[in-house]
């Protein structure tokens, strides 16, 4: 027993570690996660795991990218975890924060530097905060060595022209094939091979050596022995001209820091660019600016990719010869640059070149950088320094190998910015002039508005410590000049408000019979004509009578229990709004104008089906019943299911809420929803969509009994009709329909010997999401009852003719997740381990 006890506990422990590791595992990949779907907890999971294998928080940026996070994500982690590290400081240990990387202690101190020039800055947009960080922290992470990239760039091939003419400097060797083309008084064409030993064998001529020779050289000695045997060269009467055919190949060596060192074999019309492309040029610690080209123990060429870089220009670019070797040195110098310029990079610096050079290099500052100086971080022999360049010192400065440099940005901030706003005619910002004072600030905005507030406005102004102060003044005795005038600073504010700035927009409301009821500007003078011609006049009801106009009271009695809330007037006016003495209004005042007594809009209910004539009928009296309609119509037909009679209400304004006349034939409208709906148990998951789903909740139909009605007329269940009301008496019913739940939903024809379960049957049946106590039978005329519960029996409603039988749908059962299992797991865990112990 013990064994089977401990061997289920060993396999269920067996089964957590392995769900443990694989949800691990499945983590790892990044590329379809949504930052803001994370939780805190789960950022600090991953800020922990990074902190366990020493990573920095920069370093946990990069993981998360070569995991397949987007950038965007990428920055949205890193406020993420900026974020939780202000919260609690103490939570994790800031690995990012006092690590150092494999680029030493440049990358603390220039971001400490940055850190703490940016403690005084007003906060820029967070979106260019995020690029800035994203730039500082890859460049400083792992800075780009200017020109890098140009060998490895397939774009740029440096593939040489291989069907160019033949340039008259290219140097003849071994394996070249020479055209020689004679043309004139004597024709001849021949094509030779120089042989290993540098020579050709022409006709007439013999073996003649063209070996070291260029192609010029070797055209005029070729004219020279051959005018020998045609004499016609010599009187100009014939030509020769020599041309190369295949081009052989050479080999050249590539030594030094080269990305890939060896020996080549290239077109004898390859340049060092060509044979630098094929090698892939300098390695991390190879010169871009002194590549050396070596032949025969001699350095014919020294090129300084810089010059192609920056210019364009391939200087010192020669044709490279059979056994040359090209030789890149490591670097002597190189600085980095960062921050407010156009390549943020390292850069090679050559003797004789200064501070000027490496910005030159760095395409320049950029619109927002800081120009008056530039930060350097140097190495010493025992330390690091940190010293300032100013700008006339950039063409003196020598830089030294590891120095950093950091061009800050401008500050936030002017120099010389007054602001004035308010009531003048043209707000907005000024040059402080030397010498500007209030009242010439006001002129420049082209002085004051003809609602100002003239009594007093202010000037917000910052101290010597950057904390707000506040300056009132008369704006009045200011422009008259009667006080004395304020001199202004840089980054004063000046507000002058406005009359309506200072109180509440004056409006007078218009509401009853009218038109266009609503609120109005309030206006000097206005009296209740002019507001009810603004508001369209009167309504074909209304009454120019009683009309009521409540006002606002300022100075009641608050401790009186008995005191006005309103002062209500009571006004008539002329029918046509003719001119003559006139009530007038004050701002807020509420105008309510009555209907007449006595007038009444005509009110209709439709009566359809079996009646003998059915149409829209308009209700005569207040009292007219269900009973007094169906006499109205001649009656019920012969073949009228009286039983099947329904009431709808669904109101005048749900019909139409344009026109109280009119009633629209809406039948059946949404009907096929309605018993899907209803049939619902609550938490059931459907497909319908909003808008259908609130009108199905809301039911128009009232369950009436007309066989009753008419047997017992001005009864109680004898209803008054209402506006907008639709009585339906259909023919004969002879089906009942079954839905939901069933596995086969349908209309079946009705058979008084059936009951609730025999029409259900006959629809297949219920279906194993049905919710069998739920069911509930829709009468034709509206009324529903549902089913009853007996001890464990069910007991179904009667079913009649044209009845529609619905089955709700059970609730589904949440699936337990893995976690659950887990927690289970856990749990059956815990208990075997605890009578396992028992039983020991």
């Amino acid at each position: 027993m013990k064994r089977t006890f401990t061997l289920f506990l060993l396999l269920i422990i067996s089964c957590l570690v392995f769900t443990s590791r694989l949800s691990a595992q499945t983590t790892t990949n990044y590329t379809n996660v949504k930052v803001d779907e994370l939780s805190d907890a789960q950022i600090r999971q991953m800020m922990e795991r990074a902190e366990s294998v020493g990573y920095t928080d920069a370093q946990l940026e990069q993981m998360a990218a070569a995991q397949g996070m987007k950038s965007d994500e990428i920055l949205k982690l890193r406020a993420r975890v900026e974020k939780i590290r202000k919260q609690n400081p103490d939570s994790t240990t800031g690995a990012g924060s006092k690590k150092k990387t494999d680029q030493g202690d440049d990358t603390e101190d220039s971001r400490q530097y940055l850190g703490d020039k940016n403690q005084g800055k007003k906060k820029k947009d967070s979106l260019d905060q995020a690029n800035l960080l994203q730039k500082d922290l890859m460049g400083i992470v792992k800075p780009k060595i200017f020109g890098s990239e140009l060998f490895k760039n397939s774009e740029i091939t440096f593939e040489p022209n291989l069907r160019m003419a033949t340039p008259r400097s290219y140097v003849i060797g071994p394996d070249d094939e020479l055209l020689i083309d004679l043309t004139g008084d004597n024709e001849a064409n021949y094509r030779l091979k120089v042989s290993p030993d540098g020579t050709i064998r022409l006709q007439y001529v013999g073996l003649v050596s063209v070996a070291g020779l260029s192609m010029e050289q070797a055209s005029s000695k070729l004219r020279g022995l051959m005018s020998k045997t045609y004499p016609a060269l010599r009187s100009g009467r014939s030509n020769v001209t020599v041309n190369l055919g295949n081009i052989r190949s050479i080999k050249v060596v590539l030594t030094g820091e080269v990305v890939k060192p060896g020996t080549y074999t290239l077109p004898s019309l390859a340049t060092v660019f060509n044979a630098l492309y094929a090698s892939g040029g300098p390695n991390d610690n190879g010169s871009f600016r002194n590549i050396q080209v070596i032949r025969n123990n001699r350095i014919v060429s020294t090129i300084d990719a810089y010059d192609f870089l920056v210019n364009g220009i391939q200087k010192g670019n020669i044709r490279l010869q059979d056994q040359d070797v090209i030789n890149i040195p490591v670097y002597k110098t190189r600085v980095e640059i960062i921050g407010e310029i156009k390549r943020s990079a390292l850069y090679e610096v050559v003797k004789g070149e200064a501070f000027q050079n490496v910005l030159d290099f760095a395409g320049g500052f950029n619109m927002q950088a800081y120009t008056a100086k530039v930060k350097v971080f140097q190495n010493t022999a025992k330390e690091r320094r940190l010293t300032d360049i100013a700008a006339a010192e950039f063409s003196t400065y020598t830089p030294k190998n590891g120095d950093k440099y950091v061009v800050e940005g401008i500050l936030d901030r002017f120099e010389n910015r007054v602001e004035i706003i308010g009531a003048v005619f043209r707000p907005g910002q000024y040059e402080l002039d030397k010498g500007l004072t209030l009242k010439g600030l006001i002129k420049k905005a082209d002085g004051l508005t003809e609602d100002a507030f003239l009594n007093r406005g202010y000037i917000s102004r910052l101290n010597p410590d950057n904390t707000q102060a506040l300056i009132s003044f008369d704006v009045a005795k200011i422009v008259a000049g009667t006080d004395g005038d304020i001199s202004l600073q840089r980054e004063d504010k000046i507000t002058i408000s406005s009359l309506f700035d200072l109180r509440d927009e004056y409006k007078v409301s218009i509401q009853g019979e009218v038109r266009a009821p609503g609120s109005f500007d309030y206006a000097e003078n206005m009296n209740l004509e002019d507001v009810i011609q603004m508001a369209g006049g009167f309504k074909e009801g209304a009454t120019p009578n009683r009309i009521e106009i409540s006002r606002r009271i300022k100075n009641s009695d608050a401790t009186s229990a008995s005191a006005r809330t309103a002062e209500v007037f009571t006004v008539n006016v002329d029918q046509n709004l003719k001119l003559g003495e006139n009530f007038v209004l004050k701002p807020f005042d509420v105008i309510s104008v009555r209907s007449s007594e006595g007038y009444q809009v005509q009110k209709q209910v439709k009566l359809e089906g079996e009646v003998l004539y059915p149409g829209i009928y308009t209700i005569t009296n207040k009292n007219e019943r269900i009973s007094d309609l169906i006499k109205r119509a001649g009656g019920l037909t012969p073949i009228a299911y009286v039983a099947g009679a329904s009431l709808k209400r669904p109101g005048a304004e749900k019909v139409n809420p344009k026109d109280k006349n009119a009633i629209n034939d809406k039948e059946e409208e949404d009907k096929k929803f309605l018993g899907l709906k209803r049939a619902q148990q609550a938490g059931v998951k459907d497909t319908l969509k909003a808008e259908v789903e609130q009108k199905l909740i809301q039911s128009d139909l009232v369950g009436i009994d007309l066989e009753k009605i008419l047997k017992k007329p001005l009864s109680k269940i004898d209803l008054i009709v209402e506006d907008g009301d639709v009585i339906r008496v259909p023919r004969q019913l002879q089906t009942v329909k079954v839905t939901g739940e069933v596995l086969n939903p349908n209309s079946i024809v009705y058979t008084s010997s059936r009951g609730f379960k025999d029409y259900v049957n006959g629809a297949g049946g219920f279906t194993s999401n049905a919710l069998k106590s739920g069911a509930y039978i829709k009468y034709a005329n509206g009324s529903v009852e549902g089913a009853k519960k007996f001890l464990f029996f069910n007991n179904y409603p009667r079913v009649k003719p044209g009845a529609e039988i619905l089955v709700p749908k059970r609730a589904e059962r949440e699936r337990l997740t893995a976690q659950s299992w887990i927690g289970i797991g856990t749990a059956v865990a815990s208990l075997a381990a605890i009578v396992v112990s028992l039983l020991r």
